[in-house]
């Protein structure tokens, strides 16, 4: 047989012991009485309901009786009690606010004028003053607030579980309650403000208050604006004026018995905390004209009078309204539009950013936000945009044809529910929370109390996400689909743009040549054929990246030139619809670099590896090499033919090592040696297709063992994308060959070589500079391996053993490679190190270089390789260390320049602080110089002076649209560091 707790638990109370004594504690009437306990039952939390209704009938017992001769306040006050334990612990202490929920008065929604007087009366002032004023500024006053507030509060809750109130009747009437509370704050404040009467105080409400669409618990945002009465100075009026905004505040905020409502906040107001809490309206002008960023017009669009001088609020609203809605002319608009949005997207806590439903991805934020700059984009020439509330200005959209109507339907949807969840969240323990619970008791309430029953949590979790889902994707339903209804044939129900209002949508999001960007889209997206049909889905979401990316317009004129290419092949446009990191990487890497689009360009298949991140990791040199070989086999004697297809595959290896660079896979050494690897393989393969040619010519063997020595930033491993590739040849005659014949064919291979790599292809040349060799370019190209000993033995100089100090081996035959590094060994780490002549020497041709070697008219400050700090103070220290100390350190025996510096540190010969400021200003400056030729297409050592090209670059580097002059200040303190280390270091200055 079945306990009575039994029963109680099946019926949905979690301890049903428990609910059975509590029951019995209400005496037998309600023990018998089963509407209460349906009502009971059917609360979004039993137990909780059931304890604060025997609190409540602890305290006035007569509630039970006028709740079974009254079922509407029945099913209000169990439906309050089944929610809210805050509510509950007021009724408590407030028992006789229960009958604020009886017969009519329960369900009839309270005016504006009746809240203001009430919330006034209950502070003691006369709610008929000009300027009620309290009798008191004390804790008993701020208490009485505080208790007919949630009187108030009450009634509204109970009405809005009850279905009695709609959300937009809920969202308004908290808004007035809060106006109400409000103007009892400033009746409190004048108590203790005798010359408050000088003054004229506007409340300007901002935010949801402003716009009427307020939450149960929310700070409530404010801007203060006064004026001096007639006669009265303006500083003392502005003091008064001060103490009489803050005395307001602190009777909201102020914690007391009854405690506290909420936090006044005026952030919002000009200068933000920084500026004067209080200012005139001429003030507030000067301000907004002058100095106001977009973010701040953004928020004066909810601004509305709401306690103090209403009329001195409306002159305020009523003059800085124009400047809002001119706020998308501004010269700086597209910038601050990526600011703001950069502010939507603020990091939330990673433990939190997925159960956020205002801030995190698909939050309430994100609805907001994009319908605030639609208005801004639009509402500057259609006044019938220019709504405060969110669901108004949505549906005005809509009737705009700015928005779809479906998309608004759904984001309408979307944004209700996330607001009707936040309100549960809220109202519970009257909190101000946007965190959606993880524990199922939690989760359990807020979907009994959405009505969901049967399964309350799963059915909540899944509309949740779903509505999340569709909210994040609020840059193609609000911003982008519209401009591609502007120009293609869609069916009639979806909105359409007006030419005038799309160009000035992608003016806004950033397109500095709308027109063309308009005639991008139309040329994808016309037609009836699955691809244009397949771009009509694909380009809402591009257009958004292409947006993020520095250099929007580029980025679609990019896709556009290759999905002409590539568009009729079945598997490009499934690619970038079903995998969405390919289509991401395939804006961003449009919309940065012009280097990689031309690699795209011209190898577009290519597109292909943005699909894994597995094919994003540059290969091993041994992949590379076996492909390049093969490819070199394939074409057996037809040289052109055969290292134009090394060419392709380096091109290919080239997008692939940007890629990675760009989207953060690999940092600047790893770039570096990924380039070099990659040079060595197209040297090694285009040497094999030289010789090959060399002795099909000769009708021979080749009389000669051949080497290429890798210099400069090649032999490094510090190759950027668009270096030169410094070399050195050598060769050694095969036994029985003669000398001539022999040093023939090697100069034939090496001009070949060069040839070959340099022919005018649509592939990226590799230029090979051999200047480095002995007597530079008055000397032979190529050098056998004893005439190279011959020279070294008698002229060899400082300059020649530093510039040894990057020569490995690079291509041909491994064995003369060795030969050579064991021939100049004792000239780049020669016994006892360099003397101080050398020294001298090389001190005195760094400062010649630095005086002589800048190109004319470059700022030293900003040239990335000879300014200073740049490249070449890190890379002559390193060397010059090296020079000295390799033979006796055998770890500074490397070619690389970092490595060098970290093997200085561990022998003691650099310190640390000295090596972190040295590698930072040289990895610093070598990612500019690669960003260079990403973003231009084209190599350049200096920081550009043109404004749009200094920002693209900084963009490339990861700093946000408005950061290009902190990239600038940072590139300068960077290498102002370095070169007092050179200084001293390297030049011995004290």
């Amino acid at each position: 047989m079945q306990t009575t707790a039994g029963r109680l638990a099946r019926l949905g109370f979690a301890d049903g012991a428990q609910a059975e004594r509590l029951l019995d504690a209400l005496g037998p009437e309600a023990v018998g009485d089963l509407d209460l306990l349906a009502a009971l039952v059917g609360a979004a939390e039993p137990d909780l309901a059931l304890t604060s209704l025997t609190r409540l009938t602890e305290r006035d017992p007569s509630v039970l009786g006028a709740m079974r001769a009254d079922p509407g306040l029945r099913a209000r006050l169990i439906g309050v009690l089944g929610l809210s334990a805050a509510l509950g612990d007021h009724l408590a202490r407030h028992p006789e606010h229960w009958k604020l929920l009886e017969g009519e008065t329960g369900v009839q929604r309270t005016l504006r004028q009746e809240m203001r007087a009430e919330l006034l009366a209950a502070v003691g002032a006369d709610p008929a003053d000009a300027e009620p004023c309290a009798p008191g500024g004390d804790t008993e006053a701020m208490s009485a607030l505080r208790a007919a507030y949630r009187g108030r509060l009450l009634h509204l809750a109970a009405r809005d579980i009850t279905g009695a109130a709609s959300f937009s009747e809920v969202t308004s009437e908290l808004s007035d309650l809060a106006s109400a509370a409000l103007e009892a704050g400033l009746a409190i404040a004048r108590a203790d403000i005798p010359e408050s009467a000088d003054v004229r105080l506007a409340v300007i409400g901002m935010g949801k208050c402003g716009a009427r669409e307020l939450n149960y618990i929310s700070d409530v945002d404010v801007v203060f604006v006064a004026e001096p009465r007639d006669g009265v100075d303006e500083t003392k009026a502005l003091q008064a004026a001060t103490r009489l905004a803050q005395g307001m505040m602190r009777a909201c905020s102020t914690s007391t018995p009854e405690g506290s409502l909420w936090e006044v906040d005026a952030a919002l107001r000009p200068e933000g905390k920084a500026g004067p809490l209080v200012r005139t309206l001429a003030s507030h002008l000067t301000y907004y004209r002058r100095w106001a960023k977009t973010w701040e017009f953004q928020a004066l669009l909810k601004a509305r009078p709401v306690a103090g001088d209403l009329e001195l609020g409306g002159e305020y609203v009523a003059a800085v309204n124009e400047m809002v809605w001119q706020a998308a002319a501004r010269e700086n608009f597209v910038e601050d539009v990526q600011a703001m949005r950069r502010r939507v997207e603020a990091h939330v806590r990673a433990s939190e950013a997925e159960r956020q439903i205002k801030l995190g991805p698909g939050g309430l934020r994100d609805i907001e936000f994009a319908v605030q700059l639609l208005q801004l984009v639009h509402g500057r020439s259609d006044g019938l945009l220019r709504r405060r509330a969110t669901l108004p200005a949505l549906a005005a959209l809509s009737r705009g044809g700015y928005v779809g109507r479906d998309d608004t339907k759904a984001l309408a949807e979307a944004y209700v529910f996330l607001r009707k969840v936040e309100h549960l969240l809220q109202l519970h323990r009257l909190r101000r929370t946007h965190i959606v619970p993880e524990n199922v008791t939690d989760l359990r309430r807020i979907g009994r109390g959405l009505g969901m029953l049967i399964d309350p949590v799963g059915e909540f979790t899944t509309r949740w996400r779903r509505h999340a889902m569709e909210a994040r994707r609020l840059h193609e339903k609000l911003f982008y689909r519209p401009l591609l209804q502007a120009v293609a044939r869609l069916p009639e129900d979806e909105a359409r743009l007006s030419p005038a209002a799309a160009t000035a949508r992608l003016s806004a999001l950033g397109y500095a040549d709308p027109d063309g960007a308009l005639r991008h889209i139309a040329a994808l997206t016309s037609g009836v054929s699955r691809r244009a049909a397949i771009q009509r889905t694909l380009l809402p979401v591009m257009l958004g990246w292409f947006a993020d990316a520095p250099d929007p317009d580029a980025g679609l004129l990019g896709f556009r030139q290759i999905s002409d290419k590539l568009g009729a092949t079945p598997w490009y446009l499934r690619l970038l619809r079903d995998e969405t990191a390919a289509a991401e990487r395939l804006a961003r890497l449009l919309g940065t670099s012009r280097y990689a689009t031309g690699l795209l360009l011209h190898s577009p298949d290519a597109v292909a590896m943005l699909g894994s991140d597995g094919e994003l990791v540059p290969r091993a040199k041994e992949a590379m090499a076996g492909e390049a070989g093969a490819l070199v086999g394939r074409h057996a004697g037809d040289a052109e033919a055969a290292v134009a297809a090394v060419r392709g595959m380096r091109r290919r290896e080239l997008l692939r090592i940007a890629i990675s660079g760009l989207v953060g896979r690999i940092d600047i050494e790893e770039v570096g040696q990924a380039l070099s690897e990659l040079n060595d393989v197209t040297i090694q393969a285009a040497l094999d297709a030289a010789i090959t040619k060399v002795s099909l010519e000769r009708r021979g063997d080749f009389p000669t063992r051949f080497a290429v020595i890798a210099m400069g930033r090649l032999g490094g491993y510090e190759c950027s994308y668009g270096s030169d590739a410094d070399v050195m040849f050598v060769h050694a005659p095969l036994e029985g060959a003669e000398e001539k014949a022999a040093t023939d064919a090697a100069h034939a291979v090496a001009n070949e070589l060069r040839r070959l790599l340099a022919r005018p292809t649509p592939d990226p040349p590799l230029h090979i500079d051999p200047d480095l060799r002995p007597e530079g370019r008055q000397g032979p190209l190529v050098r056998s391996l004893s005439s190279y000993a011959a020279y070294y033995r008698r002229w060899s100089s400082p300059w020649e053993s530093q510039a040894l100090l990057r020569a490995r081996f690079s291509a041909g035959d491994p064995g003369l490679g060795a030969e050579f590094m064991d021939l100049v060994q004792p000239l780049r780490h020669p016994p006892e190190g360099i003397g101080e002549a050398a020294v001298r020497e090389i001190r005195r041709l760094k400062a010649r270089m630095e005086a002589e070697r800048l190109p004319r008219g470059a700022d030293p400050l900003l040239h990335t390789k000879l300014g200073r700090g740049g490249l070449s103070d890190v890379e002559w220290l390193a060397q010059l260390i090296q020079l000295r100390h390799a033979y006796d350190v055998p770890e500074l025996r490397t070619t690389r320049t970092l490595e060098a510096l970290r093997a200085a540190v561990g022998a003691g010969l650099l310190a640390a602080t000295d090596e972190e400021v040295l590698a930072e200003a040289w990895r610093f400056a070598s990612q500019i110089r690669d960003a260079i030729v990403l973003v231009r297409g084209r190599a350049g050592d200096s920081i550009p002076v043109d404004v749009r090209e200094r920002m693209l670059i900084s963009r490339a580097l990861g700093y946000p649209p408005d950061g290009s002059e902190d990239f600038v200040e940072d590139y300068l303190r960077t290498t102002r560091r370095a070169r007092v280390v050179t200084e001293r270091v390297f030049y011995g200055a004290p």
